[in-house]
C-alpha cells in the first residue's frame, strides 16, 4: 500500500513540476473572457487535456516495453530533466482567446504540445500501473489548471520542489535504462541496479546547482 501511495505522489509531483508553463498558457488563453465563460473554458479545457494526456500516457506505457525504446526514452527523459534545471525562466507565448470555443481549443492544443515530457516521465515511472497513471493525471491536471497562478508562485518560492521533481526524473531515467536489459547488460555488465539511477539523479541535481551557483551569478 505504501509503495502505491509513494508512486502516486511521485507521479503527482512530476506532473506538477513539468506543468508550470501549461498553467500560464491556461491563464493567458482565458483571461479575455467574461468570468462565467472563463470558468467554462477552464472546465472544458481541463476535461480535454485530461483525456488527451491519459491516452498518450497509456500508449507510452506499452511502447516503452519494446526493447531499445526504453533506452531511447531514458536518454530523452534525462535530457528533459537537465533542461528543466538549466533553462532560463521562459514561458510560452500564447495569444489570448476572444471566444469560449477558441479558449477551450487553445488550452487543449497547448496542453497536448507541452505535455510530451509529462507523458514520457509518468509512463516511465508508472511501471505498468495503469490505475495510478489515470488517478495521478486526473488529480494533478485540475490542480495545475485551477491553481495556475498559485502553482507558478509555489515553484518560484520553493525551488526545492523543482529540484525534487527533476531528481525523480533523473532517477527514473536511470531505472528505464537498466530495465532495457539488452542494452544495459551489454554496456554495464553486472553492476548493482541502483548505481546508474543514483548517477543520473546526481547529474540532474548537479546541473541545477551548476546553473544556480556558477552560471547564473556570472551572467547577472
Amino acid at each position: 500500500m505504501m509503495e502505491w501511495i509513494l508512486l502516486f505522489l511521485q507521479i503527482m509531483l512530476i506532473n506538477i513540476v513539468l506543468s508550470g508553463d501549461n498553467a500560464i498558457v491556461i491563464a493567458l488563453a482565458s483571461q479575455k473572457l467574461p468570468l462565467e465563460e472563463r470558468k467554462k473554458a477552464i472546465w472544458w479545457g481541463t476535461f480535454g487535456a485530461i483525456g488527451i494526456r491519459i491516452i498518450l500516457t497509456l500508449a507510452a506505457v506499452y511502447v516503452l516495453q519494446i526493447p531499445y525504446i526504453q533506452t531511447a526514452g531514458s536518454l530523452l527523459l534525462l535530457w528533459i530533466a537537465v533542461k528543466l534545471m538549466m533553462d532560463e525562466e521562459e514561458h510560452s507565448n500564447v495569444k489570448e482567446a476572444s471566444t469560449l470555443g477558441k479558449a477551450i481549443w487553445t488550452i487543449i492544443l497547448a496542453d497536448f504540445v507541452m505535455s510530451l515530457d509529462n507523458v514520457l516521465a509518468i509512463a516511465a515511472k508508472a511501471k505498468g500501473e495503469i490505475g495510478i497513471v489515470i488517478l495521478g493525471i486526473a488529480m494533478s491536471v485540475p490542480v495545475i489548471i485551477w491553481g495556475s497562478a498559485l502553482v507558478v508562485k509555489l515553484l518560484k518560492s520553493y525551488p526545492v520542489l523543482v529540484f525534487a521533481g527533476a531528481g525523480i526524473l533523473g532517477y527514473t531515467a536511470g531505472e528505464m535504462f537498466m530495465a532495457d536489459h539488452k542494452v544495459s547488460d551489454w554496456l554495464l555488465g553486472s553492476i548493482p541496479h541502483y548505481v546508474l539511477p543514483a548517477i543520473t539523479t546526481l547529474i540532474v541535481i548537479g546541473s541545477g546547482l551548476l546553473k544556480r551557483f556558477v552560471i547564473s551569478p556570472r551572467s547577472s
